[in-house]
């Protein structure tokens, strides 16, 4: 089969198409012949040597796929041969074929084509896991998220405003603000023109927000705490304005926050397994009802994928970016 390797960790001419060995389920999982893949910020930090795959997986990156199963471990009942679903992966989705847990595929949603599925099982379980798992949103409350136009960002609007949250987002221009608005948010900051603690203050009355889901850390977090209102929560899920941060414990302890964060990617199976199942249980209906949609921003073939990165690097994008088989 064809895949993209990394030939070496740094450029986007590291993604190199090579011939792989089709791979053999293990007892728990299924080969799916990949139809759609997407990309995802931690591809990027892959192809850069900063985020290794869990032991065991895959070396190809690749965290989502759609396609169809055409092979079955010895232990699995469902999904059968023949039935065509999207999934999330350890590694190895930028492939023409790639394994997956059984317990993490899910059908593809009616009225949803290939490249459409392969957009929702990164974005929708991390942020189904650490919005309303972890944090607790409830409807009635305040979300703040950065980056509202990535792909966790316009997943986590439209979730948050299905189960009657508030959002507030901050994006990089005027567009970018006023796509997150049409798309459902309540409010968008454009954080290169204006101060955001200062917005998410006034737009709340000075009360803040019950919880904020950011991706960037760094100088962010101290500002983070300021945007929280009482028992508010924090949930870091990247830092791409690094890891290292000062806490002035008094905020914490005045206003009794939560502070937590996680990492999706290495979490055993189980885990996984009891996320897709609330996800087809709660959320599948809206994606079929049209109330919820994937944003795509664009699609590449295959082997174009160092394009895919070109692009995501840029933050140019709005949505989602997938790759074609």
């Amino acid at each position: 089969m064809i895949a993209i390797g990394i030939s070496e960790f740094g450029s986007f001419d590291a993604l190199k198409p090579v011939n792989r060995p089709v791979p053999t389920p293990a007892p728990n999982e299924v080969l799916i012949k990949v139809a759609a893949a997407g990309v995802n910020r931690p591809d990027i930090m892959q192809r850069q040597g900063a985020y290794p795959p869990p032991p065991g997986a895959s070396d190809i990156p690749g965290l989502e796929i759609a396609g169809t199963v055409v092979r079955i471990g010895s232990a699995v009942n469902q999904p059968g041969i023949g039935s065509e679903v999207c999934a999330l992966v350890p590694g190895g989705g930028y492939a023409e074929y790639c394994l997956a847990p059984a317990e993490l595929c899910l059908p593809i949603p009616v009225g949803f084509n290939m490249i459409q599925a392969a957009a929702l099982p990164e974005t929708f379980f991390t942020v189904w896991s650490n919005v309303f798992d972890r944090a607790q949103l409830n409807s009635g409350e305040t979300l703040l998220v950065h980056g509202g136009t990535s792909g966790i960002g316009t997943t986590a609007i439209q979730l948050a405003n299905a189960f009657g949250a508030k959002i507030i987002v901050t994006a990089g221009s005027d567009d970018k603000c006023a796509f997150c608005v049409e798309l459902g948010a309540d409010s968008a900051i454009n954080y290169r023109t204006r101060d955001f603690v200062e917005d998410v203050l006034l737009l709340t009355d000075d009360q803040g927000v019950d919880v904020v889901l950011d991706m960037i850390g760094g100088d962010y977090f101290a500002r983070n705490l300021k945007c929280l209102t009482e028992e508010g929560r924090l949930v870091q899920i990247a830092i791409q304005n690094g890891a290292k941060v000062e806490l002035n414990l008094w905020h914490l302890m005045a206003k009794r926050l939560t502070l937590t964060g996680s990492t999706l990617r290495s979490r055993d199976i189980p885990f996984k397994a009891a996320i897709a199942s609330k996800l087809k249980q709660q959320v599948w209906s809206l994606l079929e009802t049209g109330k919820i949609r994937p944003v795509i921003h664009a699609h590449f073939p295959l082997t174009k994928a160092y394009k895919a990165h070109e692009l995501m690097e840029s933050s140019q994008h709005i949505g989602k970016i997938i790759l074609t088989v």
